[in-house]
């Protein structure tokens, strides 16, 4: 089974922005974690970070015929991008959302999801712990 990891802008800052927010994980500590999880899940797993919105669609069209799931944080593009979305639906791979924070006892622009329409499942305010459970719940999503 193969699992794509998308993450939109500033997540590879993480450690470094807001870390009473986001942890103070580095994008390192995360990238490395995604793969000691992949193991463990039996997953062969490719990641990819993008700050701009075409790079991501782009991504997610790439990863049409190539992945069996989809991990996401569109992280502020949760709530502005449409684009995103339509490219989640266009390619029919069951995706999981993800965010570190709990996105829902945030700022009030950040209570839409544009992206989580297109989504199976949503994953919040688990910190980079989030990521595992969205690995294993497409695991047992695909296969069960």
């Amino acid at each position: 089974m193969k699992i794509l990891v998308i993450n939109g802008p500033n997540i590879n800052m993480l450690g470094i922005r807001e870390p009473g927010v986001y942890g103070s994980q580095s994008y390192g500590e995360l990238l490395r974690l995604l793969g000691i999880w992949a193991d463990e899940l039996g997953l062969e797993m490719e990641h990819y970070q993008s700050n701009h919105e075409g790079c991501l669609v782009d991504k997610i069209q790439e990863a049409y015929g190539r992945f069996d799931g989809i991990v996401i944080n569109p992280a502020a593009y949760t709530h502005t991008s449409i684009a995103i979305l339509d490219a989640l639906k266009a390619v029919g791979i069951p995706a999981v959302e993800v965010h570190i924070s709990d996105v829902k006892a945030r700022e009030d622009f950040r209570q839409i999801s544009y992206a989580g329409r297109a989504c199976v499942k949503t994953i919040m305010g688990q910190g980079l712990d989030g990521y595992r459970q969205a690995m294993a719940f497409l695991k047992e999503y695909l296969y069960h």
